[in-house]
């Protein structure tokens, strides 16, 4: 616990809490849609329970720091492109991600239905094994990151820990307005599409930025917003005028 008496050490968890936060955007919006297929009443604990397996994840690939590094080792060679542990995660990630969204995008629009008129819904268990299996994924970029960018495993838990604490806090609230607008819930799936082809092209070594994706995500959901204020002003001045 040396760490909390170095004012550096302060500085690299405040940075990387940061960083964890944003690299856990995607998780969130993640775990909102899939949880918004569940009855209302389980939505809420699955989204707890979700990123808690989120949590449990992460600082156990953290304190597996050997093994994490020894993913980054090429294990062979396809056309001259040396593929690792890691590469062959995030391609695997990334492709569930692109199906995935695919297929949310597909019930949005198309409207899967039961025989009794309803609209399907999915079961606890299928929900949180998703959940589980992407949050591998997400959980290998966070824990990467946090290597790279601190040397006390104390300080990578700790911001491990406030990040996943941040978002079970808003977890509730970016559902909420995912579920109140459609068409938010449409941009959302499109941003997990290009998360995962991010994915695909990071376990290939063609990085893509995060931050071209989270600018662009930005852009789209401010363009929304303004477009919803518009609609309520709309709606504001025929209620005057009727």
């Amino acid at each position: 616990m040396d760490w909390l008496t170095d004012p550096q050490a302060w500085i690299a968890l405040a940075t990387l809490t940061v960083l964890e936060i944003v690299l856990g955007v995607d998780n969130i919006v993640f775990i909102s849609i899939l949880s918004s297929r569940l009855p209302e009443a389980q939505q809420a604990r699955a989204r707890t329970i979700g990123l808690a397996l989120a949590l449990v994840g992460r600082v156990v690939l953290l304190l597996s720091i050997a093994w994490i590094m020894k993913l980054t080792a090429p294990l062979f060679a396809v056309w001259a492109q040396e593929i690792s542990g890691r590469d062959l995660i995030l391609v695997a990630g990334g492709l569930f991600l692109l199906v995935k969204a695919t297929h949310e995008i597909h019930s949005e629009l198309e409207g899967e239905r039961h025989a009794d008129g309803g609209p399907e819904k999915a079961t606890f268990g299928s929900v949180l094994f998703q959940i589980l299996l992407l949050d591998v994924v997400f959980s290998l970029d966070s824990v990467i990151t946090a290597v790279g960018m601190a040397d006390d495993i104390g300080v990578m838990i700790t911001a491990v820990v406030v990040a996943i604490a941040f978002m079970m806090f808003t977890a509730a609230a970016v559902s909420r307005f995912i579920d109140a607008h459609p068409t938010v819930k449409m941009l959302a799936l499109s941003f997990l599409l290009l998360v995962g082809v991010a994915l695909v092209a990071d376990g290939l070594d063609q990085h893509i930025p995060r931050g071209y994706i989270y600018f662009a995500m930005a852009f789209s959901v401010l363009v929304e917003l303004l477009n919803m204020r518009v609609r309520s002003r709309r709606q504001v001045l025929l209620g005057e005028k009727g």
